[in-house]
């Protein structure tokens, strides 16, 4: 019998009625997304990504210190313990990306990864930071990630993460891929112009070159005070074959959902043998420059 996972993702807005205050905003986009898991729930969905810095805006539109206090640990800050109860409610695996605060003054873009009966399985701490004009000043915010690109056994299937700016980097899709990735979510916050056009061309890329199914999810809608430009959404799943197979919209809070047919990625390796027609022994130079 076929292995079939159903899978989402959650694209959400801040939105015009969302309060001001940052601890008022932070429960406002909890809430949010407590709803939102709450929808996927009711549709099946056995494993379940959010996005980026999910309970806040995209706050590195600007350099502010007062955004620190979004911090918590992880796992024991209230956000991730929250949603470990969910998970377990729910009987679903979730991937949730918060602001992780690892020691005093030292702070992590992270996702913690949390198996369908609540519990913890590790996390993942954005590795690439951009530190972009305009509006990506996100070294202000977060140290580069140091764990690696670990992989997490869920109950219904290997998992990786990759967070927003990483896409950019095929090296690390392809580690995730060596340790044996089946399903690749990548939560972001990416605006309109040339992101878009990279947004169906990398990750599919990566999906094909490494033979697993990915996630990509984008935030909507154009965030204030800064507007630094239309977080377009169209979140999406493709498979290993870097078709797309469902896709969200570009301006709708939403939970996009796939079936996902994991033989295929037994089926697509054995068809193109890339990791088998790798040559590493002749790739020294890529960490020599």
């Amino acid at each position: 019998m076929p292995k079939i996972v159903r899978a989402g993702l959650i694209q959400a807005s801040v939105g015009a009625d969302a309060p001001h205050a940052i601890d008022q905003l932070k429960q406002f986009m909890i809430d949010k997304h407590v709803s939102l898991i709450e929808q996927a729930a009711a549709e099946g969905v056995q494993v379940l990504c959010l996005q980026e810095l999910f309970y806040g805006p995209y706050f590195c539109a600007e350099q502010d210190p007062r955004w620190y206090s979004m911090v918590e640990r992880v796992p024991d800050g209230p956000t991730v313990r929250l949603m470990q109860g969910l998970a377990k409610l729910h009987n679903m695996a979730l991937i949730v990306p918060v602001y992780e605060e690892a020691m005093t003054g030292v702070f992590y873009n992270t996702a913690a990864v949390l198996n369908a009966d609540g519990s913890y399985l590790g996390k993942y701490r954005k590795t690439h930071i951009p530190h972009l004009a305009p509006g990506f000043w996100e070294k202000f915010y977060f140290k580069p990630g140091n764990s690696g690109y670990p992989v997490f056994a869920t109950s219904v299937g290997t998992i990786g993460v990759y967070i927003c700016y990483d896409r950019h980097f095929p090296e690390g899709a392809r580690a995730l891929g060596l340790n044996g990735a089946e399903i690749v979510f990548n939560p972001s916050a990416t605006v309109a112009g040339l992101s878009e056009y990279l947004w169906e061309l990398e990750q599919p890329a990566h999906a094909v070159a490494n033979g697993y199914f990915v996630g990509a999810i984008n935030r909507v809608g154009h965030e204030q005070p800064w507007d630094i430009g239309e977080f377009f959404g169209k979140s999406y799943f493709c498979n290993p074959k870097g078709q797309i197979l469902v896709q969200g919209s570009r301006d709708q809070d939403e939970v996009i959902v796939a079936d996902l047919e994991l033989e295929e990625i037994s089926e697509v390796r054995s068809t193109w043998q890339f990791f088998r027609d790798r040559r590493p022994e002749t790739y020294d130079g890529l960490t020599a420059l």
